[in-house]
Parts: structure tokens; C-alpha cells; sequence
């Protein structure tokens, strides 16, 4: 397992948290995920056999927000 912070932009109440939570439902191999507003993060455990980074990254990008490098 790996663990990876994302920093969000955009996030800007609960509903955003929970519209992040409903993408990484679609996402395979997360084992755990906390996604608060503040900060505005999300730390995901995952398998990279199953998923990446990168995938992760992009599934907050398709469901409207920014992520910070």
C-alpha cells in the first residue's frame, strides 16, 4: 500500500468533500480515504498495482477542482 497526499483547489464546503469521496468511489485499489476542507486534502491510501497517482489526480480534475503540486 502507499499513501499520498493531494492538496485541493476549490473546495469550498462539505458538498465538495463529498463530491470528491463519490469520484474515488469509481477509482480501484483504494484501501482508505480522508478528504477534508481545511486544509483541503485529500490522504488516500491505495494499491499501485491497482491505481496511480497520477489517476487519482486526474479523477479530482474530472469532478472540477484543481489539484496543487
Amino acid at each position: 500500500m502507499q499513501t499520498a497526499t493531494i492538496k485541493i483547489k476549490g473546495m469550498t464546503c462539505m458538498g465538495c468533500v463529498n463530491s470528491i469521496k463519490n469520484v474515488f468511489k469509481n477509482v480501484p485499489g483504494i484501501a482508505q480515504l480522508e478528504v477534508t476542507l481545511d486544509p483541503a486534502q485529500a490522504i488516500v491510501q491505495f494499491d499501485p498495482a491497482d491505481t496511480s497517482l497520477s489517476q487519482l489526480k486526474e479523477a479530482i480534475i474530472d469532478a472540477g477542482f484543481d489539484v496543487v503540486d
